[in-house]
């Protein structure tokens, strides 16, 4: 148990000698939970410009640009007269959107001629476009339902049958999870797990190729001939210290007011799983690639599309199936849905079990293989030494 420990110290001294690998590892979850709050803490857009080309000039144009001035999410940059230089002007104000309110609007709608409000939509930024757009939508259609009223009223319908009236039926939506569609609840959780990975991936692509490069493993390997003791020398470390960033990302939780509560304690232990499974795959390829540079590329390989595969912002049932399969390797992909389900569902713990069960079994894997291919490293340098 002394050796063991006393390879532990070893193993925490080579990890604060790499200057590159203690800022990585310790620096970018600080730095990225940091500036990634701070960049999404608003949660939600508002104020995006749009132009308003009014051509009508009338009272119910006028309305309809009030109406669109009060909501949150609008904010009107350039009210025109006229369509000159509109996609100039677009360019110059970042516009999400143009409204263009026809001339004689008021008088076709007074005279049910059902006249059109054109909507140009800037899709180059799909994010705010479809805000605006849907903010559009809602003024527009409340507008409608002001004049529609309006014309019932002038009719003589009584008030107490305007709407029924109006509508035959009522529609009614309830947002549930992430109720004030808050951009920030929904990314940035997703986006430091994904650096979690990534810098453990980086740091163990170093744990046995630095030791090749060195020469050092024979060291190692003299001091301890257990090929189980060696994997865990190595990953036991960065157990300890993912587990202090786990604690980083909570403070951060509490610190931006992300009120993430339900399900924490489970959510840690399978965290905890999480990590293992990616330890086994840096180790395995650290083991496997003697070489540092190259260890590293090949893990970066791995790590870098993984929130895009992930199926996070992008349903991954809508992928082909190949790069699916491509995808069930890596553990990122299993823990974000866990993640999905715990808190931001409030959902119970067996319905991660099928996610748990992957992590295992990349977990398993991942041992075996790192445990036969560091088993036959060490034999072969077992018999250089009795040469």
């Amino acid at each position: 148990m002394r050796t063991f420990f006393g390879l532990l110290k070893r193993e925490f001294a080579m990890f604060w000698n790499n200057s590159v690998l203690r800022i990585l590892f310790i620096g970018a979850p600080i730095m990225y939970g940091v500036l990634l709050g701070y960049v999404y803490n608003k949660g939600k857009v508002t104020h995006l410009p749009i132009i308003v080309v009014d051509h009508d000039q009338s009272k119910l144009s006028k309305r309809a640009i009030e109406m669109m001035g009060d909501n949150e999410v609008l904010s009107i940059a350039a009210l025109q007269f006229d369509e000159n230089n509109l996609s100039r002007l677009m360019i110059e104000k970042d516009a999400a959107s143009v409204v263009i309110i026809p001339e004689g609007f008021e008088k076709q709608v007074l005279t049910k001629k059902y006249p059109e409000i054109t909507t140009i939509v800037n899709t180059a930024n799909v994010l705010t476009a479809n805000y605006a757009s849907t903010a559009i939508q809602v003024v527009l259609g409340t507008l409608k339902v002001g004049v529609q009223l309006e014309t019932l009223r002038k009719q003589g319908v009584p008030e107490n049958l305007l709407m029924s009236q109006y509508e035959p039926f009522k529609t009614t939506f309830i947002k549930k999870n992430n109720r004030s569609t808050n951009y920030m609840y929904f990314l940035w959780p997703g986006i430091l797990a994904t650096v979690l990975q990534q810098v453990l991936m980086l740091g163990l692509a170093l744990s046995f190729a630095s030791e090749f490069e060195n020469n050092t493993f024979k060291e190692l390997v003299h001091k301890s001939s257990s090929t189980f003791k060696l994997l865990m020398v190595k990953i036991i470390p960065y157990l300890i210290m993912s587990f202090g960033i786990w604690l980083l990302y909570w403070f951060f939780t509490w610190w931006f007011k992300i009120p993430f509560y339900e399900n924490l304690g489970a959510l840690t232990l399978i965290a905890g799983l999480f990590v293992v499974s990616v330890c086994f795959i840096g180790v395995l390829v650290s083991i496997l690639l003697p070489n540092q540079l190259k260890a590293t590329e090949v893990l970066m390989v791995i790590a870098t599309p993984s929130f895009i595969l992930s199926g996070f912002t992008w349903p991954l049932s809508q992928m082909p199936v190949w790069i699916q399969d491509i995808a069930s390797i890596i553990p990122l992909i299993h823990f974000l849905p866990i993640f999905r389900i715990l808190i931001i569902e409030n959902g119970p713990v067996d319905l991660t079990y099928p996610y748990i069960n992957k992590l295992l079994v990349i977990t398993i894997i991942g041992f075996v293989l790192s445990f036969i291919a560091l088993y036959i490293k060490k034999r072969k340098v077992l018999k250089e030494s009795k040469r």
